[in-house]
């Protein structure tokens, strides 16, 4: 399984799951590369929405980045890149592509497959989601919230933002196109992700390269 994972990182490279892929658990994503990129300034003076995505895909390397980006493990006790409320780290991360439906593992840097439909339009309710290489759509566990009383919707939603805001200031240094929005079909993408009851949808975002 690791080496099929491997071979497919490094020669294809590119965000195209084969049916093989599909069966297996899950596909090992190229370590993330956490060196590079524009300065901190210039990449917060150019964030910005963008609505408008051209068909190419992300490179399998710059989807490592932007998941690591994210909310990935930089630090040896497993804490995030972004905050987490009492660390409950109950975001999870559903990559929504062409050629099928992943939940991303952080801890093993890996997508496992969870529908091998393209379910990007489910993502959003404007028209262009199906055209962006990937939609990352963010789904609270509220199992994993213990404590927070009448906070708990405000502090989950905070951590969601501060990942949403990861995704941007990654795009911006490496010119993608992203935007981040609540208008979800959330009874239709709930059903596709599989979720249990005490996972609730709260945000997707679009990323691609920009159409020109």
């Amino acid at each position: 399984m690791k080496q099929k994972a491997t071979a497919f990182a490094s020669i294809i490279l590119v965000l195209v799951f084969t049916a093989s892929s599909m069966a297996a658990d899950s596909v090992k994503l190229p370590n993330p590369q956490t060196d590079g990129g524009k300065p901190l300034m210039q990449a917060l003076k150019e964030r910005a929405s963008s609505r408008t995505f051209s068909d190419q895909k992300l490179p399998a390397q710059t989807l490592s980045n932007l998941l690591w980006a994210a909310f990935g493990m930089n630090r040896p006790d497993g804490r995030r890149t972004a905050p987490s409320a009492k660390n409950w780290q109950e975001i999870d991360i559903y990559v929504a592509a062409p050629d099928g439906l992943f939940l991303w593992d952080a801890k093993e840097n890996a997508l496992k497959p969870v529908q091998s439909k393209d379910l990007r339009e489910l993502a959003g309710t404007q028209p262009y989601v199906r055209d962006a290489a990937i939609n990352l759509i963010y789904v609270a566990d509220f199992a994993k919230v213990n404590g927070g009383g009448t906070d708990q919707n405000t502090l989950v939603g905070a951590d969601t933002g501060f990942i949403s805001q990861n995704v941007y200031l990654y795009c911006a240094s490496e010119g993608l196109a992203t935007v981040v929005r609540a208008s979800i079909d959330r009874d239709a993408l709930a059903k596709e992700l599989k979720l249990r009851p005490e996972q609730k949808i709260i945000l997707a975002q679009s990323v691609g390269f920009a159409k020109k």
